[in-house]
C-alpha cells in the first residue's frame, strides 16, 4: 500500500507507505528530499545489505526468490497457494492460515501485483541509504509482526537521524486494519508535531 497526503500547491508533501510502498517512499526521500515535509514508513519492505545486517550473505536475494515463487503459483491460477508462500515467507509458517477472512480477501484481490514485483529489482537498504534520509521520519510497526520486516524497520530507524519509532501492541503487518484507531492516532500526532 502506498498513500499520498498532498496539497495542490508546490509545497513539500507528507508521504506514507506500507510494505512495498514503504520501500518506494524511502527511495523518494533518499533521492528527492526537497519534495517531502514528513515521511511515514509502516514496516517498509525490502532487505538489508551487509552494512546493516551482520547475517547478510552475498548472492541472489532470498526475498526476491520468495516473491518469484509466489508469483509463479499465482500466475498458474492458484491464488491462495501463492499467497500462502508469500505470507509465510513474510511472517513465518502458518501466517496465511492465521489471517482472518477480510484481510485474506484483500490480499486475493491484489494478488496479481506480486507478479509485477518480480521485475522490481529493489536494491537492499544500506547504512549509507538510511543515513542519507534527512526528512523527519516515523517508523511504525506491528509489535507482533514476525520475520524480516521488524529487522528492516529497526535497522533503518537506528540510522535515520532523529527518526521516531512506534510499535502497535497486538498488531502484525496489516496494523492499520487490526488497530486502525491507534495507527491513526500515531500518524496524526507525528504529522501535527
Amino acid at each position: 500500500m502506498i498513500a499520498f497526503i498532498a496539497q495542490i500547491d508546490p509545497r513539500p508533501v507528507d508521504l506514507m507507505g506500507h510494505s512495498r510502498g514503504g520501500h518506494i517512499c524511502f527511495r523518494v526521500a533518499q533521492r528527492r528530499p526537497d519534495l517531502l515535509r514528513k515521511l511515514i514508513l509502516a514496516e517498509p519492505g525490502g532487505e538489508l545489505d551487509g552494512t546493516l545486517d551482520p547475517n547478510f550473505k552475498p548472492g541472489p536475494s532470498p526475498l526476491a526468490a520468495r516473491i518469484a515463487a509466489s508469483a509463479e503459483v499465482i500466475a498458474r491460477g492458484d491464488i491462495d497457494g501463492g499467497l500462502q508462500i508469500f505470507m509465510d515467507a513474510l511472517e513465518g509458517p502458518g501466517a496465511w492460515k492465521r489471517l482472518p477472512a477480510a484481510p485474506k480477501q484483500l490480499l486475493r484481490d491484489n494478488a496479481t501485483t506480486l507478479i509485477g514485483q518480480t521485475r522490481d529489482q529493489r536494491p537492499p537498504f544500506s547504512r549509507a541509504d538510511a543515513e542519507a534520509i534527512r526528512t523527519p521520519t516515523l517508523f511504525i510497526g506491528g509489535a507482533k509482526t514476525k520475520g524480516g520486516l521488524p529487522l528492516v524497520l529497526h535497522a533503518l530507524a537506528a540510522h535515520v537521524k532523529g527518526s521516531r519509532t512506534e510499535m502497535i501492541e497486538g498488531a502484525t503487518h496489516p496494523m492499520f486494519e487490526q488497530q486502525p484507531q491507534k495507527y491513526c492516532e500515531i500518524v496524526l500526532d507525528f504529522l501535527a508535531g
